[in-house]
């Protein structure tokens, strides 16, 4: 009898698992490509051992949004999430429009991008990008990320761009 319910579990357990990864993977092949201009960040933070740690201009410009949005700071409940209407240029690079309750009721060139508000600080997919050993300066000309972002307004970051929105691949070596 135990056997069989650590068997089942078991396999519920990997049948959800293996949902999360498929659904991963479409978020992947079919989301919406959107760049997020970078923000400077200390530069003793920029590379961390084989990682840099990430800021986007848009978080500073919503996390603004939302401290304007209300009463002053010891009087508001923090915004634990919420969407960002932003509306896509020519080369795909998101500018920050407004904040909204949902991801609905935006025009045509808009879109909304989900992101959660964490100790002062507005986070999307991730606040970091990990890479190979001995990668680092090949990232220092890091201008933008490259986002998938999904029908829900979910953003998984793809890669790492320069000015120029040319995608900075890791070096074979």
């Amino acid at each position: 009898m135990r056997r069989g319910i650590a068997l089942v579990t078991a396999l519920a357990i990997l049948v959800l698992v293996n949902f999360s990864i498929y659904e991963k993977e479409q978020h992947l092949a079919q989301g919406e490509i959107m760049y997020l201009e970078l923000a400077p960040v200390d530069p003793r933070s920029l590379m961390q051992g084989d990682y840099m740690t990430l800021r986007f201009e848009i978080g500073n410009q919503i996390r603004d949004a939302v401290g304007s949005n209300g009463p002053a700071d010891s009087e508001r409940e923090e915004i634990s999430e919420g969407y960002a209407v932003v509306r896509l240029d020519e080369r795909g690079v998101a500018h920050f429009v407004r904040l909204a309750a949902s991801n609905t009721a935006l025009e045509d060139n808009q879109r909304a991008l989900f992101f959660r508000h964490r100790n002062g600080r507005i986070l999307f997919a991730t606040n970091a990008f990990f890479f190979q050993e001995g990668q680092a300066e090949r990232y220092e000309a890091a201008r933008y990320g490259r986002f998938r972002v999904n029908e829900e307004g979910e953003p998984l970051l793809v890669g790492l761009h320069d000015e120029g929105l040319v995608r900075l691949d890791p070096v074979d070596g």
